[in-house]
């Protein structure tokens, strides 16, 4: 018990967690609503899926013997003992959606999603617990250029966005699933025998997910890989003209790549073409968007037989190499401030304000608490705004306002109401 006069102790953010605050979340708005500008321009449609679904979704979709799955989901159970998980994914959470509602019996939809995903990993720069994503999903469609289609909008996102010097697309074939588990096998006789020289995820990952071992890190390891089998040798004759088909779409849209035969994705669901785009402007974390085809995962989740591929981009990370590169945001808090003399005429201030909010598209924060000028000044300045709007004794006489620019160098000017809105609304389209 704290004594009398003690304060309470803070509660502290969770680990892996964190707030995005004003000056930030700005940058974060910026970057979300141009990846949608961009999905949008493709003609996908927006769905929203739940943050909670069932654990089994995740078990029978990524594969029990993913990381996702096996070492990062976080899980809980209702009262009704049911076992949910916060969602380490939107892919899952997407299809089931589209078989619940069967959606591939009426076309071809093409989807998008956002929100936050949940992993129970080590936080790190880039790397949270509670982590954002965009994604797109297109159901339906077997050819090579859905798959193009895909990657070309992360393109086109990188380059409204301006971070596309910074970002390289790198893609890969791992064959139908018959081909994986062929080249899996190899794989795993080739390995058997030197497991003693496998680091300890490697390891572990030789008797649940073997392919993951050629996306390792250590050095001792990517040794050992150098004489292994290559599954380029695995891949079927389909496989090998859906992959061919990708690249010639986006040879001929001038996209640049680089074929990476280690690239296999951390899930099980993937099958043929899989993609990153990849910095190396933010350390370790250098993969920002990710995707593929998964045919077979629609069936898996009890639905028809559909074909599918999509992609998804973390958001953290996105923000984060845009703030690397320097970009420009706009991290003001408004665009017109408004001012009553020595906080005198509230209520005309706030007559004020509500009449530019309704005439223009500008944000308009009238001042609070009241003050002297100068006070109000150093709030106006301290916003971002380019305008300050003050009233006084005269203004209120006159049913005027004073406009004066705070950006630029210009006269103040006394207007009304239908002058200052002219004003404003000139001035931004000028810009």
């Amino acid at each position: 018990m704290h004594g009398a006069g003690s304060m309470s102790e803070r509660t502290p953010v969770v680990r892996g967690f964190r707030d995005v605050y004003p000056g930030d979340s700005e940058r974060f708005d910026l970057v979300e609503r141009s990846m949608i500008e961009v999905i949008g321009k493709y003609g996908y449609q927006e769905i929203r899926l739940p943050i909670v679904e069932s654990v089994d979704l995740f078990s029978r979709g990524l594969g029990e013997a993913t990381d996702a799955v096996e070492k990062e989901m976080y899980t809980l159970s209702d009262r009704d003992h049911d076992v949910l998980a916060l969602r380490p994914e939107g892919t899952a959470s997407c299809v089931r959606a589209v078989i619940d509602r069967n959606l591939t019996r009426e076309g071809n939809p093409r989807l998008w999603y956002r929100g936050p995903m949940f992993r129970y990993e080590r936080p790190q720069k880039g790397r949270y617990r509670q982590f954002y994503q965009i994604g797109a999903e297109a159901f339906g469609l077997r050819g090579p250029d859905v798959d193009a289609e895909l990657i070309t909008m992360g393109h086109d996102m990188w380059e409204l966005l301006g971070v596309d010097s910074a970002v390289e697309l790198e893609i890969n074939t791992i064959g139908s699933g018959d081909s994986r588990r062929a080249y899996s096998e190899a794989l795993v006789e080739y390995l058997n025998p030197r497991k003693k020289e496998l680091d300890a995820d490697s390891t572990r990952r030789l008797t649940t997910n073997p392919m993951r071992i050629l996306d390792s890190k250590n050095a001792v390891t990517q040794k050992l890989l150098e004489s292994a089998p290559d599954l380029r040798d695995f891949i079927d004759a389909a496989s090998r003209a859906l992959f061919e088909g990708v690249c010639e779409y986006l040879d001929r849209d001038g996209i640049n790549y680089r074929v990476n035969p280690n690239l296999v994705r951390g899930l099980d669901y993937y099958t043929n073409t899989v993609f990153e785009w990849v910095t190396h402007k933010l350390g370790s974390q250098g993969t920002i968007c990710a995707g593929g085809r998964y045919d077979g995962l629609v069936e898996r989740l009890g639905g028809p037989s559909a074909p599918a591929a999509g992609f998804a981009v973390g958001l953290d990370r996105v923000v984060l190499l845009h703030e690397t590169l320097g970009r420009d945001v706009d991290q003001s808090a408004a665009d017109v401030y408004v001012i009553a003399m020595d906080g005198q005429h509230d209520t005309y201030a706030r007559q004020v304000a509500r009449f530019v909010r309704k005439e223009t598209s500008l944000r308009v924060r009238q001042h609070l608490g009241g003050g002297k000028v100068g006070v109000q000044m150093r709030h106006a300045d301290r916003s971002g705004a380019r305008w300050a709007v003050i009233v006084g004794d005269d203004e209120v006489a006159e049913n005027r306002v004073a406009l004066k620019w705070l950006r630029e160098e210009s006269a103040q000017e006394s207007l009304d109401f239908e002058q200052l809105v002219a004003s404003l609304n000139g001035s931004l389209e000028s810009r």
